[in-house]
């Protein structure tokens, strides 16, 4: 068989089936809790994984630490996991969800996966500045808002990886009007009209 591939990504057939693996997961538990929106459920690979699994690339080579902000049903947060136990086995991965039935969902899936990925049950603004070289989130909140949550928990130097959709440009606008920062803004494989957006040096203008 040639070489697997996700969102570009070489992977191995143990990472391909840990994705399927997950895949199979999700569709099971979102019968019970509403890990995605049902819109989805038919094509949970290229809407959810291949979605969170492009943003992987975009981290840093010097990367170690990684937090997942709000990670919900796991996307992009599980995801980035299993492809760092191939690539990147340095990065250590901590997702923050607070919903408790969707952290024991992750809990589940790092247990089932086989996954050294710390699982955080608690509210973003609950817990002590991670001072990670990677932050992400996905559909969490508007960029005005994130922008203070992502920037809580980065460590200096570090980057914030965030996806966002047809709303970016005026996302993006509005964010100004209180943030500084320095952008890298990148097409998405998924959604022509998505874009990946990876931050440094953010800072609250008038401090």
């Amino acid at each position: 068989m040639g070489d697997l591939q996700v969102a570009g990504i070489n992977v191995s057939r143990e990472t391909y089936d840990k994705l399927r693996a997950f895949e199979a997961l999700t569709a099971k538990w979102t019968r019970k809790i509403n890990l995605i929106s049902a819109s989805t459920t038919n094509d949970i690979w290229q809407r959810h994984i291949t979605d969170s699994a492009q943003i992987f690339p975009h981290a840093p080579e010097a990367a170690s630490t990684w937090v997942d902000l709000g990670s919900g049903g796991g996307f992009p947060g599980i995801v980035l996991a299993i492809l760092a136990a191939e690539h990147r086995p340095v990065i250590r991965l901590t997702l923050v969800e607070s919903d408790q039935r969707k952290a024991t969902f992750l809990r589940t899936a790092v247990r089932e996966l086989g996954l050294d990925t710390t699982i955080t049950p608690d509210r973003i603004e609950n817990i002590p500045p991670q001072m990670a070289d990677v932050v992400s989130a996905r559909a969490l909140a508007p960029l005005s808002a994130l922008l203070g949550m992502v920037s809580r928990h980065l460590a200096d130097g570090g980057t914030a990886l965030l996806p966002k959709g047809k709303q970016t440009r005026q996302e993006l606008a509005e964010a100004r009007k209180n943030w500084r920062f320095e952008l890298e803004d990148r097409p998405s494989i998924t959604d022509p009209e998505a874009r990946i957006l990876a931050f440094q040096r953010i800072q609250a203008l008038g401090h």
